[in-house]
């Protein structure tokens, strides 16, 4: 029965996302030019719940942890694995207080409404693999950003999506990095799991009736800790969330 529902409903859930990032990409531009970052993030962050909790169609539970965790006003370093480009929708939802940042590659920086205009124009990196000077100089950009503003940088150590669900070595120089300029900042291991059972057999058909669980784990305080050490704990510690 799952999987009959998950031939029928997928198509749903694929319809609502798309109408999702149309309607909202429009909507972002004039949210911008009349009223500027404001009101523009308030409809970005109506966006990506929709796009998260959509999910509803295709029977997923969807379960936010240890959120009480995060300090309030001083920024955070969120460290996520990263399996799905629903990944970043789980990040904005649940850390949309904390105006979450993110580290993309360049290439998702056109061609997708809505997603590719908030990365251009909400305050993330656009990073080239082809030159790594450039990136680490626009990593250090964006933890000033959110140093001097209390924001959130949003990071995936493992450098792409899991192919498998099994989490990827960390890299530590983007933790690092962000680190140098954003001194004041905490680390919020964050463990996303499901999305890579949800996708399971790519866009079709999802996979009915997924929990989505999503875990902050506990603060991490970086100073005068070794950046390959860090990004070992972080690593280590969303392995035993997600059971690996």
């Amino acid at each position: 029965m799952k999987t009959i529902l998950s031939y029928l409903l997928t198509p749903v859930y694929m319809f609502v996302f798309g109408m999702l990032l149309l309607i909202f990409h429009p909507i972002q531009i004039v949210t911008r030019w009349i009223w500027g970052y404001p009101v523009r993030k308030k409809a970005v962050d109506i966006m990506n719940f929709g796009l998260l909790y959509s999910l509803y169609i295709l029977g997923a539970r969807i379960t936010y942890r240890g959120l009480e965790k995060i300090p309030k006003n001083r920024p955070l370093i969120i460290v996520a694995n990263h399996t799905s480009t629903l990944d970043i929708p789980a990040v904005i939802v649940g850390f949309r207080k904390h105006h979450p940042k993110f580290i993309s590659k360049i290439e998702l920086a056109k061609g997708i409404p809505s997603i590719s205009y908030n990365l251009r124009y909400g305050g993330s990196v656009l990073i080239d693999r082809k030159n790594p000077r450039q990136s680490v100089k626009d990593i250090l950009l964006l933890g000033r950003h959110i140093e001097e503003n209390n924001y959130a940088a949003c990071i995936f150590p493992e450098g792409t999506r899991t192919k498998t669900g099994l989490l990827n070595p960390f890299m530590p120089a983007g933790i690092a990095s962000l680190i140098k300029t954003s001194p004041s900042a905490i680390i919020v291991p964050f463990a996303i799991d499901g999305h890579y059972k949800l996708m399971r057999n790519k866009n079709f058909p999802m996979t009915f009736g997924v929990h989505l669980k999503y875990t902050a784990l506990d603060p991490i305080e970086p100073k005068g800790m070794d950046s390959a050490e860090l990004a070992k704990m972080i690593e280590d510690g969303i392995r035993n969330e997600l059971g690996q």
